[in-house]
């Protein structure tokens, strides 16, 4: 839905961003009676959980765990298919002496996978509340707080429509870095609050994340779990991402990047890797996906590598709203339960809800 607005478009609250954070804060406020608008400068929602339409696989977030009441609540409750991570088998560990076999796999951990892809939450929680207007490829540039209302500004989108919807509180379901780098804030913010949105890291922001699917998965059949710790790289870990039985077969792992501008891995340098870890069928996989975070602009702003203040995540200063009251700033790392994860997504989202109703009520 693109439509551009009208003058007299009011809404009660404007979420911007459709990922987890700003899904599960519409839906509350959509469930409490409110009109709601979603904001999304993506041509799709989900935000940091995107999946593979090919195979399901993700190249972003991946697991959640048994002990996260509220992820694990939501995939019940929107009968989302599961499965759970594999963890049978030996591991391998790469160090600059060369490879070894450890003895079981003491790198995973008991946990859950999203069996059609992560991105199937987001898709069921923008199902699960109709009443909300969500617009994709809308992306927010300026938000002003004017008498009684916020006036949020989007920049041109696709359709060539230009929007300015009012509304009485803002919620911004975005990392704070990329907030405060990209959108202008009329008054500004107080410096405490800019500065501690400056500095806080984007979760998994300055990672490339890397996928080899497969026919089969035929470390399982040599008695490996798929799992490998490595001190050389350019892979630091590996797991298995297989889908339920084993299909489809993939290994997955993360890359981090240390400056600015270091370029993405190469394929070459996966393949190699892997086939020094698992052997020569390893390095024929059938499809290989390299998705480097550092080229989302939604998600990660210029300069992502440099930001290490990690203590920042969950901050109190996060949770007192700004410009008056009507301005929230809620994402995974603002939450001081589960930080990074989905479920201190959807706790910021529903911490963010309550914010803006409290102060409705009040």
């Amino acid at each position: 839905m693109n439509a551009t607005f009208e003058p007299s478009d009011v809404f009660d609250t404007v979420v911007v961003g459709a990922g987890i954070t700003g899904l599960t804060c519409a839906r509350a406020l959509v469930t409490a009676g409110q009109s709601v608008l979603v904001l999304e400068g993506r041509s799709r929602v989900g935000g940091r959980l995107l999946s593979d339409p090919a195979t399901g696989l993700d190249l972003g977030a991946s697991w959640f765990w048994p002990n996260e009441p509220r992820i694990n609540a939501e995939i019940a409750s929107l009968a989302i298919p599961t499965h759970q991570q594999h963890l049978a088998g030996d591991a391998m560990y790469e160090g600059p002496d060369g490879v070894q076999r450890l003895d079981g796999n003491p790198i995973d951990v008991a946990s859950g996978r999203f069996s059609i892809g992560a991105d199937s939450l987001a898709l069921a929680l923008r199902s699960a509340m109709p009443g909300a207007d969500v617009r994709l490829e809308h992306t927010v540039t300026d938000v002003q707080a004017r008498d009684s209302t916020m006036l949020t500004t989007t920049a041109t989108s696709r359709l060539g429509s230009r929007t300015e919807p009012s509304s009485r509180h803002v919620v911004l379901a975005l990392p704070p870095s990329l907030a405060i780098q990209g959108i202008t804030f009329d008054p500004p913010l107080t410096h405490q609050l800019a500065r501690l949105m400056e500095i806080t890291p984007v979760w998994m922001g300055a990672v490339t994340k890397v996928v080899a699917v497969y026919g089969e998965p035929f470390w399982r059949i040599a008695g490996l779990s798929g799992a490998a710790i490595s001190h050389v790289g350019p892979m630091r870990e590996i797991h298995d991402m297989s889908g339920p039985g084993g299909t489809p077969a993939a290994l997955f792992g993360f890359v981090s990047s240390a400056s600015p501008t270091q370029p993405t891995v190469t394929p070459t340098e996966i393949l190699d890797q892997l086939t020094t870890l698992f052997g020569s069928i390893a390095g024929e996989p059938d499809h290989l996906l390299i998705h480097d975070w550092r080229n989302e602009p939604l998600t990660s702003p210029p300069g992502v590598e440099l930001l290490s203040a990690y203590q920042t995540y969950g901050d109190r200063r996060f949770g007192e709203p700004a410009m008056d009251g009507r301005l929230i700033i809620a994402s995974t790392e603002t939450s001081p339960v589960a930080p990074g994860h989905i479920e201190g997504a959807i706790h910021a989202g529903r911490e963010a809800a309550a914010t803006v109703l409290d102060s409705v009520s009040s």
